[in-house]
Parts: C-alpha cells; structure tokens; sequence
C-alpha cells in the first residue's frame, strides 16, 4: 500500500494538469472505488472547472477544481495516479480520467481497494479538515508522542505506528524502518518505552519521514542501502547494520521484518511506586 512518500509521488503525477480546464471526465460508475458518493454530481462539478491545487495529508490526496469541488483520492493498497496523452484510450483499470486539452489524468486502481470522494463547497470537506496533525507538521512534536505512547500503553509500537488516526501516512516499511533505526522490537508495548526511547522515536518518524519524502516522493529512488528498507525482502536477509540474520512475522497481523541482534524484546519496565 502507498505510504507518505510514495502518495507524495503519485500527487505530484497530475501536476501538468494544474491551471488546466477539465473538458470531460470518464469513470466507471458502478466501481466501489465510488461508494458513499453522487458520480453524476462530481461528473457535473469537474466539467469546464479548472484544477487549481493539489495536497497531500498522509494517505489522502486533495485536489482543488474550481471555486467549489474537491476531490479526494485514496490510493488503497494498488491506486496509481498517471499523466497520458490528450488522446489515451481507458484500460479496463482506469476507473477515473479527466481528461484536459493537453493530457489526460488518470487514476488506475486494479484491486478497487482505493477510493474516491467529491465535495461542493467553497470550504475544504470535514472529512480532510479533521484529519490529524501530519507528521512532518509542527503540530506533530515530542509531547503528543508521549500522550499517544500513554494512552495505548497495552498496544505493540508497530501496530501502534500503523494507526492513521495518529500517524498519518505512515505504514509497514516506514513502520519497520523506524524500529530498526531507533533499536525498538516491534512488540514492545507503549508503556514499556522509556523516555530516552519515546525521544528518539520521535527524532526517527521524522527522519525517515523527512527522507522518504526528499527521495522517494521526489522521483522514486531507492532509501540509501544503509537502510532497512533494501534488505528486508532479500532471501538470506542480513541485517545491513550488525550482518546478522532479519527475522520476519506478522505482528498485529502485519509482515513484519526486524533484526533480533539490534532490537531485542526487552523485558518490560517496573513502574515505580
């Protein structure tokens, strides 16, 4: 599934396409990828308006099309979004094209796992607005990791890391890389963390963060071979900081890769009275 990086990228596929007039829009109405919304409505509402802007918020896409549309796209676990010439005739995956003057915008997604949303108003919809802090924000800082540490005390620090409500963007490579780099077993449990632990998982989320963006959401380079990132899928995987062997098992139901030399499960911490 596309995580902050690779949502970035994708975003910044359908950028010849700002300051361009809509001229016709193609979709496939009766995929799932457009539950919950009136597609004649959102056809209406694009047709003859300009694109105007495009953001990122986590997994979320929001484009600005005129005064009063917004359209939001969720990638889902295969969404891609592509720029196609004027003339490009629609694959049986293409559930969404805009099509412009000069290109056609194009939003593919074979598993129908993605979804997409339209809203009229002058204002951005709630269902953007209320998301939470993004993680490279100001607003995400050091004391609400420490809040979300406590108030999921029982949960693993992986399946806590995956949370959208408190992580946005964030999924199951960034979440192995930040363990890894910070030297955090995916099972320990938040309130096993010590403080020294919770700050230097803080500085990690944002450095990978910070550097997937810089690489892979600027045109999809690899992470550098020092990370993680590289490794983690090899057969014979080693572990490119101590060479010994990665594990893999799901936790929290998810695949999850780390290495048992320099992130051992620690015993948890005693409370003092």
């Amino acid at each position: 599934m596309p995580e902050l990086a690779e949502v970035e990228f994708f975003r910044k596929q359908w950028n010849p396409g700002l300051k361009r007039k809509i001229l016709s829009v193609h979709l496939r109405a009766e995929k799932r990828v457009f539950r919950g919304i009136s597609v004649d409505l959102a056809r209406r509402g694009m047709i003859g308006q300009t694109l105007l802007s495009s953001h990122a918020h986590g997994k979320q896409m929001l484009f600005r099309i005129g005064p009063c549309g917004w359209l939001g796209i969720h990638l889902g676990m295969t969404g891609k979004l592509s720029i196609q010439p004027a003339r490009y005739a629609a694959g049986p995956h293409d559930h969404l094209i805009l099509r412009t003057a000069d290109h056609c915008l194009v939003f593919c997604d074979p598993r129908l796992f993605g979804r997409i949303r339209f809203h009229r108003s002058p204002q951005p919809p709630d269902w953007w607005t209320q998301l939470p802090p993004a993680i490279l924000s100001s607003a995400f800082d050091g004391p609400r990791l420490v809040g979300i540490c406590h108030q999921h005390r029982k949960t693993s620090v992986k399946s806590l890391l995956l949370r959208q409500d408190s992580f946005p963007g964030i999924g199951n490579w960034m979440a192995d890389e930040i363990l890894w780099q910070t030297r955090i077993h995916p099972r320990t449990l938040g309130d096993s963390l010590s403080p020294l632990q919770i700050q230097k998982l803080y500085l990690s989320i944002r450095k990978v963060s910070r550097e997937a963006m810089r690489m892979i959401g600027k045109d999809w380079s690899d992470p550098p071979r020092s990370w993680l990132f590289l490794h983690r899928w090899k057969t014979g995987r080693k572990c490119p900081r101590c060479h010994r062997s990665l594990a893999r098992d799901a936790v929290s139901g998810r695949t999850t890769c780390w290495c048992p030399g320099c992130q051992p499960l620690l015993p948890r911490r005693k409370k003092s009275a």
